[in-house]
């Protein structure tokens, strides 16, 4: 191992030890259960949660004093099937009820706060989310909108999005959004599945410095979807829509068309108003992979398993408090817009930005977390490099005095970025990488306020998940690359996929690779710390001579290269073999020459292994991602191995894919 691999970047100290909410869990879990030998440590406590997962679950459900209106019967049925388990059955509660009833002791206290790139700034205290969603809820429920209902939105990453979400939630109505920068062919692929019966939409949208009207898109997409009856705008809050006004003539009479600002005006919520209880397990979210080998997968999560898996991770892993800030930047068509708006069921305020990171300038997001004191920042792995190879130190500009976690995930997080995130941002932070994703909604590995942080490590397995790594026949494995599984079943397993009555699709996407076991596609390997390094996906791993490489193994060697922005690796197939392509993105008026082929290669040989330098290096102008931002590995690889992408309007920059067709054989 390099010199330095396994540095020590940071570690709590007693006082952060002392006033953490996980040292307040473990009191409270010995006390409950007055257990022999008491859980005094996170490795004790972790194996605790395994070995006594229905106590764990039924601990957090206490501890976080969840709103219900039936109790549980049983924690777990059916225990030995993971795909099969029902959680807290017998319980009935309300989602939205519980991100909102829960603060209600402060109704003052501001619950979110939006800014946007052209300027724009509005905020909401407690009290005013809880009545503009709960006027809205009345008006979907006079439109005839009732529990089980699917609901669609088209809509930028803002107050009336959470509003709107809460107010379906709050009925029994399930959600499920994409943000406006998706084609119609990309709605249509997502939500032409899900039949919804009302939809949300933005207008316009605005990225970069650039505004984009999108109604001729909401036109066409109500035109398609026969299901929608009723369709709720999004008020213009950008300078360049010059005050348009919604056309309701443009729509067709079958379709009912209202504001939002109408539609939660028309009512004013009392204390008469009823959140509908439902079952633990019912449907709160449909959420959609990301759909470039084909027609997304619609997965469904249910209520309460969100909102405890999220409580969880928020109070425990992150150690979050009714006195702090939480912001991620997101947008609604990715699942950290969820996992951040559960941040207000423990009591914190909510930062919401909409918009490029970069704009109006490269310190936007610093910007913002100085101002509102923003304690939990979330960056995507991309941005943080993004920021370093932009050359700048926000350390040097922002003092970010109550900045104490930053989480990044999106990606594998470098080693090299640990480092950029400790002398350039903030010295004295827990930096948590984490990782899991939409088909959990939630993570598998994640951070830990009370654990060391070191070099390029995910610090620890969640508690109450049984996350192991097995090779390919199925055994355990530490200190080796393979695959990351999780052994037992936990709450936020999905229901299982949308028109999948007989669950083949979903048991194949998870549960056919090792018996009785979810296998999550993430190439990983634990550290001698017991910590995680996710490698990339499994299905992008490369296999040159029959050796497997993860892709991350090769980015982060690419990433070190000054004069390189960006780059995808993929696998061809060659001569019965695979070989490795690497493409690069340069900056401006840099040219891939011999002398920076050399180079390249030379850092990957010589900090990874012969077997990781790639066989050919090519220069593109842009590399394909998702909506999100993540790198497209597998459309490059279809279309380099002489195939196609069968979904190109799940990709933010599709015609980026020419580049790389135009070298397919080469």
């Amino acid at each position: 191992m390099p010199e330095n691999e396994n540095e020590l970047l940071w570690q709590a100290s007693e006082k952060q030890l002392t006033d953490s909410n996980l040292n307040s869990f473990v009191s409270f879990i010995n006390k409950r259960y007055q257990l022999s030998h008491s859980v005094s440590d996170y490795p004790a406590l972790h194996e605790w949660s395994i070995n006594h997962r229905e106590l764990f679950w039924e601990a957090c459900w206490h501890y976080f004093g969840i709103l219900h209106e039936t109790p549980y019967k049983h924690v777990l049925e059916n225990t030995s099937d993971i795909k099969n388990s029902r959680w807290f059955s017998g319980a009935t509660l309300n989602f939205s009820q519980n991100l909102i009833e829960l603060n209600l002791v402060n109704p003052n206290k501001i619950a979110l706060k939006e800014y946007n790139e052209s300027g724009f700034f509005q905020s909401f205290t407690y009290q005013e989310l809880m009545e503009r969603s709960q006027a809205l809820a009345i008006f979907l429920r006079q439109e005839g909108i009732k529990q089980g209902d699917c609901i669609a939105a088209c809509v930028s990453n803002c107050s009336e999005s959470i509003i709107a979400m809460l107010a379906c939630s709050s009925i029994g109505a399930i959600w499920s959004s994409c943000s406006p920068d998706f084609g119609v062919n990309g709605m249509l692929d997502r939500f032409k599945q899900i039949e919804p019966v009302a939809l949300f939409a933005s207008q316009s949208y605005q990225y970069n410095g650039k505004y984009f009207d999108i109604r001729n898109n909401i036109k066409e997409l109500t035109q398609k979807l026969t299901t929608v009856k009723q369709l709720i705008l999004f008020e213009e809050k950008f300078e360049d829509s010059n005050g348009k006004n919604i056309d309701r003539k443009q729509f067709s009479n079958s379709i009912k068309v209202s504001s939002l600002n109408e539609a939660s005006s028309l009512h004013i919520a009392n204390k008469d108003f009823s959140y509908q209880q439902l079952p633990f397990n019912h449907p709160l979210y449909i959420m959609f992979s990301s759909g470039t080998t084909g027609v997304p997968k619609c997965i469904v999560h249910c209520a309460g398993g969100t909102l405890i898996q999220h409580l969880k991770e928020h109070q425990l892993h992150c150690d979050l408090k009714p006195e702090d800030t939480l912001f991620y930047f997101t947008t609604c068509g990715w699942m950290m817009w969820n996992w951040l708006i559960s941040g207000l069921a423990s009591k914190a305020t909510l930062i919401l930005y909409d918009g490029s990171p970069f704009s109006p300038s490269p310190e936007i997001l610093f910007d913002i977390a100085q101002k509102e004191n923003i304690s939990h920042l979330g960056l995507g792995a991309k941005f943080i490099s993004s920021v370093e190879k932009h050359g700048l130190k926000p350390i040097e500009k922002f003092s970010l005095e109550k900045l104490r976690c930053l989480l990044s995930t999106g990606s594998p997080l470098s080693h090299e970025s640990f480092d950029f995130v400790y002398n350039s941002i903030k010295k004295d932070l827990c930096l948590s990488s984490i990782s899991g994703g939409t088909d959990i909604i939630s993570c598998f590995v994640l951070g830990n306020p009370t654990l060391p942080v070191y070099k390029g490590e995910i610090q620890c397995k969640g508690l109450g998940m049984d996350v192991d790594v097995y090779d390919e026949n199925g055994n355990s494995i530490k200190q080796q690359k393979g695959e990351l599984v999780c052994k037992q079943s936990f709450p936020t397993i999905p229901l299982g996929f949308w028109n999948d009555a007989d669950g083949e699709k979903f048991h194949k996407a998870y549960f056919q690779q090792f018996n009785n076991c979810w296998a999550h596609g993430d190439y990983a390997e634990i550290t001698e710390n017991n910590g995680f390094i996710i490698h990339g996906r499994s299905d992008a791993v490369l296999n040159p001579g029959g050796v497997r490489i993860g892709t991350a193994e090769i980015y982060r060697q690419v990433e070190k290269i000054d004069e390189v922005l960006e780059s995808v690796v993929i696998g061809q197939n060659w001569e019965d073999d695979v070989r490795v392509i690497l493409f690069v993105v340069l900056r401006n008026g840099i040219t891939l020459d011999k002398k920076l082929i050399s180079g390249i290669k030379k850092s990957i040989r010589e900090n990874a292994t012969p077997r990781h330098v790639p066989s050919l290096i090519f220069q593109v102008a842009d590399i394909p991602r998702t909506k999100s931002g993540k790198i497209v590995e597998l459309a490059v690889r279809e279309i380099v191995n002489g195939g196609h992408v069968k979904n190109i309007e799940s990709l933010a920059n599709p015609e980026a894919l020419e580049y790389f067709r135009a070298l397919a054989g080469k």
